[in-house]
């Protein structure tokens, strides 16, 4: 069985991490404290929690993740708060201050002093095991659904497949119809049978809008987890019986990355925020040619005393 890791890093991480694991736990039938009740039902009873929890000999379950933030102020709301006895607290790092959106700060100098030990505590975690390296995937989920609205809305194997190709669903802004897939990996949970999802991946396949390379015209790839979605109580999302997540290779995702570099171009063109960088870039790298300098000074000075 397959033990994945998560990596929290920064504020929108760790709190996006924060709210991810209190779903994990509900998923699982987890306490708070990380302990799981003998009587529990959600779950099933078996020991699927292995993928994302590490179950120690007193029985608590522990997150296999890693929280971190130059600054203490997030962390410190995962360690205060209602699932605080869950973490390791060896996997909350935290430094002092954080890098004022500066990179230079961030990277030279800040980022730098707790580099080792967030790597320190990912070795462990991973416990050296080399991992196949995904490059741009697109997430796409469905349906994404209020309480009020899902009593309107036929959510049937069909409408939610078609909703994963609509770029309204995916958390990457870019148009899916503008580019090619390279490959589907599509995960149902719920009321979800084999047929419907056969019928709803060949009826995908027809349409002109949704074009596949050459190379690869079926990279699909299904699973299907039979236990419904869970929520979170009071959350904005509706309860509903079936959901699919996708991730997929498309090289519409190249939209991105060009929108992301017209908007450095134009950053770039009016010097913006450059002279933070070279600040904090000629200030560190000025220290290290000064502690060079100083260097044969030293080894001057042994010569003549000890003559």
């Amino acid at each position: 069985q397959r033990e994945c890791i998560s990596i929290h890093v920064g504020q929108a991480g760790v709190q996006i991490g924060n709210a991810c694991w209190e779903l994990y736990c509900l998923e699982h039938g987890i306490q708070p404290d990380g302990q799981m009740p003998s009587d529990k039902t959600i779950g099933g009873g078996d020991d699927s929690f292995n993928t994302f929890f590490s179950e120690t000999g007193a029985g608590k379950h522990v997150p296999r993740a890693v929280f971190v933030d130059l600054e203490p102020t997030v962390v410190d709301e995962v360690r205060t708060g209602t699932y605080r006895q869950l973490f390791h607290p060896e996997q909350l790092i935290t430094g002092k201050e954080d890098a004022a959106n500066n990179y230079a700060r961030g990277h030279y100098t800040i980022g730098k002093e707790i580099v080792d030990l967030v790597l320190d505590r990912i070795r462990k975690l991973t416990n050296l095991v080399p991992y196949p390296r995904i490059h741009f995937p697109l997430a796409t989920y469905a349906p994404v659904i209020s309480a009020e609205k899902a009593y309107h809305e036929q959510l049937s194997v069909a409408e939610i497949t078609n909703a994963c190709f609509e770029p309204a669903n995916q958390m990457v802004k870019c148009d899916p119809r503008h580019g090619k897939y390279m490959a589907c990996c599509m995960l149902y949970r719920g009321d979800v049978v084999p047929k419907d999802v056969n019928a709803a991946i060949a009826t995908i396949k027809t349409k002109r809008t949704i074009q596949f390379v050459d190379w690869c015209p079926t990279g699909f790839k299904v699973g299907i987890n039979y236990q419904p979605p869970t929520v979170v109580p009071g959350g904005d999302l509706a309860k509903v019986q079936r959901a699919v997540c996708m991730l997929s290779n498309t090289t519409a995702i190249a939209e991105a990355w060009a929108r992301l570099d017209h908007k450095f171009d134009l950053m770039y063109a009016k010097r913006a925020f450059v002279h933070c960088v070279l600040s904090h870039f000629l200030s560190v790298h000025l220290a290290s040619c000064r502690g060079k300098c100083m260097l044969p000074q030293g080894f001057f000075l042994f010569k003549v005393h000890s003559l």
